[in-house]
């Protein structure tokens, strides 16, 4: 099956008159709609076999009616023609009448303003048997790197074509296209007498076409290799270097720091009076930027319409803005930042989180770098278990990870181990942000440094 990327998915000039109509048929005056529609192409195989091949297309529209006591209902539906518009219009209706009225979301001012300016190419689809052939191709040079990786246990080719909607009866009328195409690679070597080790790679762009096939095989073979000769580490206490994935991981778990239907649900770190606090080292700054160049996810607007903007969470250390949506923001006293989703109680979430070296500040220990320090360190490559291990609402974490032991330059892959501690007690004691901020498929980050973290090992 290969997919025309010509076609658009949806109408959204139709279906806007069409709300448009049924809503003065029913006498519906308050309304919004949004909509995600796409089509998708994947493929796994097992031993240059494939193991699963998937093309589907799918459609999550939500629709939300408000009554005359400004209550809202909601409604989900798949059936985009006039006979399951009218339907789900009547059943969001007739949903407003048991709905919370202490609580009830609004249009968002913001949802009729400009739109950023994005400028994103638009892929053209390889089809399932470019796919399924390049992935076989991928795995048979991947178990010709070294005579220990006898499998690639997990593995993925895909691409996909979405469309997203926002339209309110006040006049809002959002509509943006884009695709994005992944590939993974996860090897698992074995050596007899010793424990097998895994690790991988992925990479993603805009098309199947852009993606480096081969930066992807040497990346996960390399990895995998390095973690072959392994040797168990003391428990103890150790200088630590979060590398850019595994510190993306850990502060985006404790994203309710900074959200603010978390505080207001009484489920954050923070709270209703935290703006202007220090809650991290000074040298360390974070943004949300869902427009960056390296987002191949971005979209210009969210659920509830409001533009995407870039938004400055944390600087110098202190705690500057919250990311909001509609309902959050109108008990803040602000606007809201774009990060919405659309419901009767609206969901909020991070972005693309962006963390950096705070200009004009001096880190704790300037002179660590992850590549020349001689001091023991350990060097933290992958977080696991993140849903196990983290307490988002108590601050607490204890983590299983890859890395290494690191001596006088010499790094020696950790057999297991977990990794412990408090993230604002963390925030708090990064003695060093190095100056290169690398892009990962979830954010950018350069290597950070905490002093004292507990590891657990097994010697």
């Amino acid at each position: 099956m290969t997919m025309s990327n010509n076609e658009s998915l949806i109408s959204e000039q139709n279906l806007r008159d069409k709300l448009t109509k049924l809503s003065n048929e029913i006498k519906i005056k308050k309304w919004d709609l949004g909509a995600s529609i796409g089509k998708d192409t994947s493929v796994q195989i097992d031993k240059g076999e494939p193991k699963q091949i998937k093309a589907s297309q799918k459609s999550s529209i939500t629709i939300r009616v408000w009554n005359k006591e400004n209550a809202v209902g909601i409604t989900s539906t798949s059936d985009l023609s006039e006979a399951g518009l009218r339907k789900a219009l009547n059943s969001a209706f007739s949903a407003s009448e048991f709905a919370n009225k202490l609580e009830s979301p609004n249009f968002s001012k913001l949802s009729q303003n400009a739109l950023p300016n994005l400028q994103r190419p638009i892929g053209q689809s390889l089809g399932v048997k470019k796919l399924l052939a390049y992935l076989i191709e991928a795995e048979s040079k991947l178990l010709d790197k070294h005579n220990s990786i006898k499998s690639i246990p997990y593995n993925g080719f895909a691409e996909s074509k979405y469309e997203r909607v926002y339209i309110n009866s006040d006049g809002a009328f959002r509509h943006m296209e884009s695709t994005q195409a992944s590939l993974y690679l996860y090897a698992r070597a074995e050596e007899e007498g010793r424990k097998p080790r895994s690790s991988g790679s992925i990479k993603l762009a805009y098309a199947a076409d852009d993606i480096n096939i081969e930066e992807c095989i040497n990346e996960a073979a390399e990895k995998t290799l390095r973690h072959l000769n392994y040797q168990p580490i003391k428990t103890n206490k150790y200088l630590i270097c979060f590398k850019p994935e595994a510190f993306l991981d850990l502060l985006t778990s404790f994203s309710n720091i900074y959200n603010a239907r978390s505080i207001i649900d009484g489920i954050s770190l923070s709270n209703k009076n935290s703006i202007g606090e220090q809650i991290s080292s000074n040298i360390m700054s974070l943004s949300d930027e869902g427009l960056h160049k390296d987002n191949f996810g971005a979209c210009t607007f969210d659920g509830e319409g409001t533009p995407t903007q870039n938004i400055t969470l944390i600087d110098s250390g202190i705690l500057k803005n919250l990311i909001h949506s509609e309902a959050t923001a109108r008990i803040f006293g602000c606007n809201p930042t774009g990060h919405a989703g659309i419901g009767a109680k609206v969901s909020v979430s991070p972005d693309w989180p962006v963390i950096y070296k705070t200009k004009g500040e001096t880190a704790k220990y300037p002179d660590l770098q992850f590549q020349h320090t001689k001091e023991e360190f350990v060097l933290v490559e992958n977080l696991h278990a993140l849903h196990a291990g983290i307490k988002s609402s108590q601050g607490s974490f204890s983590l299983p990870f890859d890395g290494w032991l690191v001596k006088n330059g010499e790094q020696i892959s950790i057999e297991s181990a977990t990794i412990a501690g408090d993230i604002k007690n963390l925030l708090k004691n990064i003695i060093q942000i190095e100056d290169d901020n690398q892009s990962t498929h979830q954010g950018v980050c350069p290597h950070i440094w905490v002093d004292e973290l507990a590891v657990t090992g097994d010697a």
